[in-house]
């Protein structure tokens, strides 16, 4: 962890979750169910992440997620191809 990240946590301007990478694997499916977006991987955890804490959200409230490369490549890494 970068300290930069460490300051923002103990300022409270940052908090940190975290998710099983089957957690990060369903949240990839569903993205690219729902929405025809297969995320990279390394997405895929912030949307799990997303998921998992979507009770502290009104539907009302915008989200916004940075989906920072195209899963498309990682597709072959899911079926040990």
């Amino acid at each position: 962890v970068g300290p930069e990240h460490s300051y923002l946590k103990k300022i409270h301007r940052a908090r940190y979750i975290s998710v099983t990478d089957r957690e990060a694997l369903s949240a990839f499916h569903k993205l690219t169910t729902l929405e025809g977006i297969p995320p990279a991987f390394e997405s895929a955890h912030a949307v799990a992440g997303f998921l998992k804490e979507r009770r502290r959200y009104s539907p009302r409230d915008a989200v916004i997620i940075n989906l920072s490369g195209r899963g498309d490549k990682d597709i072959p890494r899911l079926f040990k191809v």
